[in-house]
């Protein structure tokens, strides 16, 4: 049960707040001071506090400032007959959840009160989930307690150590990148650089002379000795995304590097050492591509020492909701605005979505709606329009309506058990997997099922 504090030096207005929140079913507390509003924290410190601004003593803002001094968890609703410009941005500046002025509207301070408890409950859901990340778990901006994604923190962990190349497969957004980060970071060579090369963004006359280098004179405008990726990357870690869009020639030069742990830059005759890790990842099927001849075998086998298979968003649904408040609180915290609450309507019309772009998506999505939530909570809608647009299925014809009619619920009602039975079929009677290749609701579908007795 939520528990509130209500301070004011109005006895009145106390017990009808008293009254009024304990018939929502919060348990209520009351101070007739700021002073004694702090001796109760200090006992027992609640969820909210709502707080007359203007009281004899110390004032509301005086006790705004305490408490999110000593109990900064505590959410602050400021009430005040006297509200300005300055005194409301004053308390939201201060770390007020809301201001409301008198008189309100019971209604309205209902709202007030339950989106700040929601507030308070999102933040002590983050706290805990940072907690069991620093517990174990802590791997950067890689998110996820799912078994799939704890195997590969297990990798991550047992590989790191070693001098050995990795090549990271998976489609694209999965995260490639943040892996390969984690990698480098948990290696003795964290304290070194860390030099990410997108391979299919630079193009292939300018490839090798971006990777190793040129000297003065080697082309067409080299005006003065250059040096490549490679060697800034010397002592550290090279991850070399997208693998497979390296062009033959490159590739070559790319396993000499390999074997012989030396770069040679363009125009130049003579060798230098050079002391990298590679990671390399690809979304493509990469063994195929060796098959076909477009990858090298031997510079496969080199990359290949250990590989590390980062799963679809879609195959680990239940970090989706960690995701989505994670992005959020990373988004709200850049563009200095408070953490939105992410209703959880939301969160199930997004477990209803396969995600073909993965993580990259989904942080995408969650941008967009905590841009469009303007701080208001986060509820399905803000998701929905994005979604249907990549649902939109072909709906297959019925054909010409008969000359005598047809009984139209009866056909609705077949086609529904009909389409309801091959979804239960093929998800193997779970109902939340059926319910996602149906795009419909857990609680929908179990409505349906009921209906037509099927549950």
């Amino acid at each position: 049960m939520s528990e509130i504090l209500v301070v004011d030096d109005e006895r009145s207005m106390r017990e009808i707040l008293e009254i009024m929140l304990s018939k929502e079913g919060y348990s209520v507390q009351t101070a007739k001071s700021a002073e004694t509003a702090l001796e109760v924290v200090a006992e027992q410190v609640p969820n909210l506090i709502i707080t007359d601004l203007k009281m004899k003593g110390a004032s509301g803002l005086d006790l705004l400032r305490q408490v999110k001094s000593r109990f900064p968890g505590i959410e602050v609703i400021v009430i005040t007959a006297f509200a300005t410009t300055e005194t409301a941005l004053e308390a939201l500046k201060l770390g007020a959840y809301d201001y409301i002025t008198k008189p309100f509207e019971v209604d309205e301070i209902k709202v007030v009160v339950h989106r700040a408890l929601e507030r308070h409950k999102l933040l002590r859901e983050n706290l805990r989930m940072r907690a069991e990340l620093k517990g174990g778990y802590d791997f950067g901006d890689i998110v996820g307690k799912s078994p799939r994604m704890q195997e590969v923190y297990r990798i991550i962990e047992q590989v790191a150590p070693s001098r050995s190349n990795i090549l990271l497969t998976g489609e694209s957004g999965t995260g490639k990148e943040l892996v390969a980060k984690a990698i480098h970071l948990r290696s003795p060579r964290g304290n070194e650089p860390f030099v990410p090369i997108d391979c299919a963004s630079i193009p292939e006359q300018l490839l090798e002379s971006e990777l190793f280098g040129y000297v003065k004179g080697a082309f067409t405008g080299a005006a003065t000795n250059r040096q490549g990726l490679f060697e800034l990357a010397n002592r550290g870690t090279v991850f070399l995304d997208e693998i497979a869009e390296m062009p033959p020639a490159v590739q070559v030069k790319l396993l000499r590097v390999v074997q012989e742990r030396s770069i040679r830059r363009l125009g130049e005759g003579k060798d230098r050492p050079i002391d990298v890790r590679l990671v390399a990842a690809t979304n493509r099927e990469i063994e195929d591509e060796v098959r076909k001849g477009a990858f090298r075998e031997d510079l496969f086998f080199r990359l290949n020492v250990i590989q590390i298979q980062l799963p679809p968003l879609r195959e680990r649904r239940e970090d989706i909701a960690d995701l989505v408040r994670h992005f959020a609180q990373k988004i709200a915290g850049e563009e200095g605005q408070a953490v939105p609450i992410i209703l959880t309507e939301a969160l199930e019309a997004l477990d209803m979505y396969d995600f073909p772009g993965n993580v990259r998506e989904l942080q995408n999505m969650v941008e967009r709606a905590v841009a469009l939530s303007s701080g208001r909570p986060i509820g399905q809608e803000l998701f929905t329009e994005y979604m249907q647009k990549g649902l939109e299925l072909p709906i297959q014809p019925v054909g010409e309506l008969p000359d005598d009619g047809v009984d139209l619920e009866a056909m609705l009602a077949s086609i529904e058990r009909n389409l309801l039975e091959q979804a239960l079929q093929r998800a193997g009677g779970v109902k939340k997997k059926a319910a996602r290749l149906l795009r419909i609701s857990f609680r929908s579908i179990r409505y349906r099922l009921q209906k037509l007795g099927l549950d």
